[in-house]
Formats: C-alpha cells, structure tokens, sequence
C-alpha cells in the first residue's frame, strides 16, 4: 500500500438571467441592439458535432441578427479522436463542449436529441434501428416547437448524398417534424408546455465537397462572405475560428475572405421563394402589441454612443417593461434576456459568484464569494441575494462608480444535491439513445451550474434579476485567471489502472486500483465484488481519516474458480466496487483537461471487465510509434508484452535491429508529419527480418497519404465493415496469422464493438497476402481489412481491423489476432 498526498456569454436561466462572462466592447453592445431590434428565428438540422456549416450560422446570427439555432442529433461519442485517448461517452463530452465552443465564436445556440452516435451508418434504415424512428423524431418535432422557427434548414438531402446513414437520418426526420410539429395530434404530451408550430420554409443548404457536388445554377443562392466593420472580421474569419474548434476531429480550416455563395433547395413550405427570406417580417411589426418597441428599438440604435454606452440605458428599461405587457410568450422571454443582457453592459454593471474549491461533496462546507463593481454613474443598488439552494439575504448595498464590492459566505452542502454527472449520461442508455427523466432536459445542451447566486439590483428605479453560476476560480502561473464550474461529486473516486482484466490461460489477472479522497475526511471500505465463479484477493479494503484529494494505492488479484468452466465466449463479466459502510455504488472519475473546452469532471460507475483468455504470444521485443487517440499499446502490454515508445529521435538515431516487432498507431502517418521520411530505414527493418505493423490511417484532410507507405502498392480507401456481426471469412485459411500461435475461428470475431474495421486498403498489390473479407450486408466483399506482405527476411502489415476499439474493450479474439501479428517473425506467409 503505498499513501501519497497531491498537494459573459450570457444565457436564460430559470426565470431570470444568468451570467457567464460579461463584455463590455462598444460594437458588440451595437450589433446587439440590432439584434434586439430583429425578430425571427432560424433552425439548422444535422446528425453530428462538426457536420453544421459554420459559415451560413455565422451570416445568420452575425450579419442578419437572427436568432440561429444548430440542432446536432447526436453527441459524436462514435467518432474517433485525434486529441486523446478518449472514446465513447467521454469522447462525447469532449464534441459536446467543442461545438459549445463554436457558438460563443459563431453566435448560434446549441441544441442535441436523446440519439447515441453508434459509429459510421450506411443507410438511415439501419439507423433508425439504433436510434428508435419515432423517439428521435419526438425530440426534433419538441424543439421545433420549443424554438418555433420561421425557417428550418437540413445540411443533408433524404436522398443519401451526404453518404453516412446518420445524415440522411437527419434529413429524413427533418422533413417529417418540419409537418408534424404543426399538427396537435403528434406527440399531443407536449402540449401541455408548448404550441404547435409550422415553419414558413424547409431547405437543403446543398455542398461541394470531396468528389460529390449537389449545387445547382437553379438552387437559392446566397453571399454570405461579409465583412463587418463593428467586428472588424469577415464572415470567413468567424467561421473558421468557430469550426476549427473541433479539435478532435482534426477539422482546423482555412480563412476563406471575400465573396462566399451558400446554395440553398426549397424542399416544402413556400416554394414560390427565389430569396432565402423572401416573405418573412422580422420586424417588430411582425408583433402584437410592439409597436412601442420598435419605436424604442430604433431610438436606441439612433443614440448609441460608443464612447457613453449608458446614455441609452432609459430606452432599455422602456423597452424592458414593454416587452413584459406583450402577448408573445416566445419573443418575451428571448428579448427580455437580450435586453437584459444590453442593460448590464450598457451600465458597465459587472458580477462574478465564486467558491473555494472546485469541488465539494455532500455534507462538506463551501464559500461562495460575491463580487461586483459598476462602471458608470448609473445609481445601482443590490437589494437582495439568493444563494440557491441555501438562503437568502436581505440587503440595501450602494454600489460606489469604480470600486470593487464582494461577500463573502459559508454554507453546508445539502445531502439532497445530486452528483455532477452529465445529465445525459445519468442513466443507463439504451442501445443508441440516452434514457433522460424528462424530454424538456434537451432545452439545454448540459447541465445547469449546481449551485447559483440569484441577485436583485435595482438599477436606476428598475429591479432586474441576474442569476450567477458558482464557479472555482485559479491563477494559472502561465494563462492567469481561470474559471471552472463548481461540481458535487461522490466522497470517494476508485479508478481502476485498466478497465479490463485479463485472465490469460487461467492465470490471476492483475489489478491497479486508486482510492482518492474527494472529501474533507473519508474513513470507509473499498469491496470488490467479482461475479459468480471468481475470487478477488483480497476482496476489501480500508481507507481511514484520508484526506482531500489523498490517495491510497491497493493491488489485487482476480481468479478464476478451479471448478468453474472456462467460457472465452463470456463477455460482460465485470467486477464491480461498492463502498462500506453505506453499501453505496462507487464511481471513477475521470478529468478531460483540454485548453480549448472548460474543464470536465467524468463520473461513472467503477467496474472493470473480467476477460479469461487462452492466448499464446511471443517474446517478442516491440516498438510502438504512437498515433491519435488509441490504447492499443497500453492493452498489449497488460497482455504481457515488452514496449517501448518510439518517437522521431528514436526512429533516427537507434538501431532498429534491437526491435522484432514495430508498431505504428492509430493514424501514426496522418498526426506524425515526420514519418514518412524513415520509410527507407522502416523497409529495411522489414528486410532484415522485423515485422512493421501499421494499424488504421485515412487519407483525407488529415493528411494525404500515396500509396507507398509499405515495400509494395497499395491505398487507403474509406471503404468500411460498419456491421460488428459481419461474418468474417477466411479467404486464405491456412495463412499463418490465422494459425499461429494461436488457432483463430469464427468465435474470436464474436462480441466484437462498432465495427468491424475502417479504411480498408484497396487496389492492393499481388504481393499481399489478404486473409480476409467481409462486407456489409448487401455489399459486395471486402479483402482490405489486414494485408499482409513479406519483403526479404520480414513482414509488412496494414490493417483498418478495429483494433483500437477492440481491445480497449476486451474482445478476446482480437487479442488473439493480434499477437499472431506479432509473432510473424517466427514463421512464413503461405
């Protein structure tokens, strides 16, 4: 055991407005009393993080003031990640809070389903086998009426053009709720919050890009390639910041300037439009009863002054209590939370509510710390304070021209506060869609702020109300001040060294585990519980009077019972972990650090998979040459393989005769410029016997890849195997790596996850041996999933076999497979 210690975008809250960062800029303030003074909303539909067209969200909300909103179906928790080792659900995260990141650049709002990526689609029939048609289509038709837009528009047709079956997915549940959300009789559960409503128009904003080029002369066309004077940017200029924010993705772009044509196809509604907005008012005259606002709205933009932002305040508190008097529920609650977010700005009126610490549990204490100063002569009083979910606090605070305020309070954490856990992923989902509490929980992209600061500032002779999410604020020694959201999370973290246990040929498995306190104080036990026919030794352990964020570090084994039965083919065995005394579910934590997202905390059940598995491997002495977002090396290890990291210094300078085995990560090529310039000493390596094993690449934006990465021709295609059940057929069945060490049959290509493989090879040199060829259904087969080549002494492999994704997840035939890759030095391709 060993013990260490580890020394305003602004957005509608419940009611009232709540504040994230706050600006001042003079131009931003005038565009959006511009953007006050336009009423109507637009709606853009896609399937992913990363499929919405920057460039039109950007003209929408930048140049015509609109309201724009991008409705992302899904999170992106099936794609890959080129950033890290994230997958799945953290990998979710991590797009979910990029495409948070785009709209604070672009200014559109966010919007998800309940719908899971499950990975690459081809067809949306299969999608919607995932996704259940009529529960996603509920949602899209739910925020139709939420949003209640004039105009909807698709990035993708229903005719299939966009390729992946989640695109044409997207267009086809579009379409339907582009109808339905008008007609009381679908989904009549909604009303009881919310109205029908039929958009105006439906377009396809068609594309050009790779070799699929759906514009046409006939189309809408539309120059969306201003420039701003007030921003001081193009269009291109904001759309390009906003997209390259999908860092993940790899999807940094170019800054296109000047004149840009979006193409547009009226797919229902008023068809009779040869302009984007040919009959739509988004004038105030567009709403009962705002005559007078847009009297004031004009008079606004009319006085503003750059240099005296407050000379306009009066006409804001005007325009405030007349937006109260309409009718309007929709454009009252939108325009008062613009309004009020003008008013602060204009009143140089600045908050910030922050604790402590960045975290705290159930039952700790917290200070939350009120700060505010006023920059203008405006007379601003706070009369009372509502610290949600403590008290409140009755006051009457002057606040003085240019002189900082704060308060400072301490409160005890109530035991009825839920863990921080991503609302979506609370409970368990079904197989492509999240189980939520609610269906009005996807009015919001994430989770609200746990704790707030609710403030009532009586601002001249007006009372607003300013809701303030609590938030730990840090000094960063190299970025400065820094801010991230305050979480409740449980007493206690035990995360495991490796999420899966390996058993090999009935031997104990070997466990990690990490006890960190995230309380002030925890005394407790850590027990193990192994499912029916294994014995964790031991099964408990003790953690007393550890401190806040101390850890302990224990290690286990896990055996399988003599008497029982040995079945590779078991594979959702997992060891789970409760706490003692309560007998209470223990969680992981997992932290995604990236500079370009807020900090997130990860919570989930703590379990590890128990896999037995018979598997034979070599001694070999291995190489590995890290790509993008894979664990592949750190799963082959555990399976008792020696490795070492080979980065360029090593390529260039080391013998490479020391190595049997070299192996290049997932996209090596596309995120390590500098490989392909020890090709020569790579195939000499092969030559003289060593085997060169290259796992998935693409050849696309992320780099152009020819077809002489290996000693013979071949190319990276993006054919695919989508279908995890696939059969896999043995072209050349007495091929080593499908014999030796191990045996390889058809129930090592069971419980395989996703996929079978992606970016297969093709066009493939008679050299290459291709064991295998699978398809999906209805295609024709596919031999490109692993080829293999021998070049002098040695081997050379490419395979898009999933392995990144497979062993990871404990598929034991995959470990099987691989290790005969690797043990190819000891024999010849036949």
């Amino acid at each position: 055991m060993q013990r260490f210690t580890l020394s305003l975008l602004l957005f509608l809250g419940l009611g009232c407005l709540q504040l994230h960062a706050q600006s001042y800029n003079p131009s931003e303030i005038k565009l959006n009393l511009e953007k006050l003074n336009t009423v109507g909303t637009v709606l853009y539909i896609a399937a992913h993080p990363d499929d919405e067209n920057t460039r039109l969200l950007t003209y929408l909300s930048k140049e015509k003031h609109l309201r724009t909103c991008y409705l992302s179906l899904n999170r992106g928790e099936g794609g890959q990640n080129l950033i890290g080792k994230e997958q799945g659900a953290a990998l979710g995260i991590i797009r979910t809070n990029e495409l948070l990141q785009a709209r604070k650049i672009d200014g559109a709002e966010q919007y998800f389903t309940r719908a899971i990526d499950f990975g690459y689609s081809k067809s949306p029939e299969e999608t919607f086998t995932f996704w259940n048609h009529d529960s996603v289509l509920a949602d899209v038709v739910y925020i139709i009426r939420l949003l209640q837009p004039d105009v909807i528009i698709t990035r993708f047709p229903t005719t299939g053009e966009g390729g992946h079956g989640h695109h044409t997915a997207s267009a086809i549940l579009a379409s339907e709720a582009f109808k339905m959300a008008a007609d009381p009789k679908y989904f009549p559960e909604q009303l009881k919050s919310l109205k029908p409503w039929q958009a105006k128009t439906l377009y396809w904003n068609t594309f050009n890009f790779g070799n699929n080029n759906t514009q046409r002369d006939d189309q809408l066309k539309t120059d969306v390639g201003f420039f701003n004077t007030w921003w001081g940017k193009g269009c291109g200029e904001i759309a390009a910041q906003s997209r390259s924010q999908h860092k993940s993705q790899g999807f940094g772009v170019e800054i296109i300037r000047g004149s840009m044509l979006e193409y547009l196809k009226n797919i229902d509604g008023d068809t009779s439009c040869s302009t984007l907005f040919c009959k739509s008012d988004f004038s105030w005259n567009s709403v009962i009863g705002a005559e007078t606002i847009k009297t004031l709205c004009e008079t606004a933009l009319a006085k503003f002054d750059m240099k005296n932002p407050a000379s306009i305040l009066p006409d804001l508190l005007r325009i405030h209590d007349e937006l109260n008097k309409i009718q309007d529920k929709q454009w009252k609650k939108q325009k008062i939370k613009e309004t009020e977010q003008l008013i602060l700005a204009c009143a140089g009126l600045w908050f910030d509510a922050t604790s402590n610490q960045p975290y705290v549990t159930q039952a700790d204490s917290i200070n939350i710390k009120l700060s505010s100063i006023v920059y203008s002569q405006i007379p601003t009083t706070i009369e009372s304070i509502s610290y949600l979910p403590f008290s409140d606090t009755s006051m009457s605070t002057k606040l003085e021209y240019n002189k900082i305020w704060s308060l400072e309070k301490s409160f005890v954490v109530p035991k009825s506060i839920p863990y921080s856990i991503h609302y979506w992923l609370k409970n368990k989902p079904e197989s492509g869609r999240y189980v939520l509490d609610s269906q009005s929980m996807i009015e919001k992209p994430v989770n609200d702020a746990v704790f707030s600061v609710s403030v009532n500032v009586k601002i001249s002779d007006h009372t607003l109300t300013f809701n303030l999410p609590v938030r730990y604020k840090w000094i960063d020694p190299v970025e400065g001040e820094r801010y991230r959201t305050t979480c409740v999370v449980p007493p206690v973290a035990v995360n495991f060294n490796e999420n899966v246990c390996l058993l090999i040929n009935n031997k104990p498995g070997n466990l990690k585990l990490t006890v960190r306190s995230l309380s002030k104080s925890f005394t407790g036990k850590i027990k193990l519980d192994v499912p029916a026919g294994y014995k964790a030794s031991p099964s408990e352990f003790e953690a007393t009077a550890l401190l806040k964020n101390e850890r302990l570090i224990f290690n286990a084994t896990i055996q399988q019972d003599a008497k029982a039965d040995f079945d590779q083919s078991k594979t959702n065995q997992h060891l789970q972990v409760s706490i003692l005394p309560s007998n209470t579910e223990a969680y992981s934590l997992q932290e995604i650090i990236y500079e370009h997202i807020p900090y997130q905390y990860y919570f989930k059940p703590s379990e590890v998979k128990i896999v037995p598995l018979q598997l034979q491997t070599s001694s070999s002495k291995i190489g590995y040459i890290e790509g993008a977002g894979d664990e592949v090396m750190q799963c082959l290890q555990n399976a008792g393989y020696n490795i070492s990291v080979l980065k360029e210094e090593n390529l260039s300078n080391d013998n490479l005769s020391n190595y049997s085995v070299i192996i290049a990560g997932v996209r090596a090529y596309n995120t390590n410029d500098w490989l392909m310039g020890y090709k020569n000493k790579l195939m000499d390596f092969v030559s003289s016997g060593g085997t060169y094993i290259v796992q998935y690449n693409t050849n696309n934006n992320l780099g152009k890849l020819d077809n002489n990465i290996g000693p013979y021709p071949f190319k990276i295609s993006r054919k695919r195997v989508t279908d995890e059940y696939a059969e896999m057929r043995f072209s050349e069945a007495n091929s080593i790596v499908l014999n030796k060490p191990n045996k390889i049959n058809a129930d090592d290509f069971k419980g395989w996850v996703q996929e079978r493989g992606i970016y297969f090879a093709e066009e493939i040199d008679p050299k290459y041996q291709t064991p295998l060829s699978c398809n999906d259904k209805g295609e024709s087969p596919l031999n490109g999933s692993l080829i293999i080549a021998q070049s002098g002494k040695g081997h050379f492999v490419y395979t898009g076999l999933a392995f990144f994704r497979q062993l990871p997840a404990g598929v034991s035939g995959a470990y099987r497979l691989f290790s005969n890759l690797i043990a190819l030095p000891s024999g010849q391709v036949k």
